[in-house]
């Protein structure tokens, strides 16, 4: 089991329930900023998706498991466009 500080780029994030949350991007202070591929459709597509440190349950692998679920966590999700 490990935490936050193992977190790298090109892992794969998911929910409590396995679901596909996104792709980790980068580390940005204490917020995962997972990939623009990964920034959904409509008017979240285009814009970086941040996860806060505090939804990190498990590092394991290659995947960052979360402590809530996939519909519930991308309701915590910050978002930055880039102009």
């Amino acid at each position: 089991m490990s935490g936050f500080e193992d977190v790298k780029e090109h892992m794969e994030v998911i929910g409590a329930d396995g679901v596909h949350v996104g792709t980790v991007d980068r580390i940005v202070g204490d917020r995962i900023k997972l990939t623009k591929a990964d920034s959904g459709e409509g008017s979240h597509e285009g814009h970086h998706h941040y996860i806060s440190r505090g939804l990190v349950a498990d590092v394991e692998g290659d995947q960052v498991r979360l402590s809530a679920n996939a519909d519930v966590a991308v309701t915590f999700e910050e978002e930055e466009s880039d102009s």
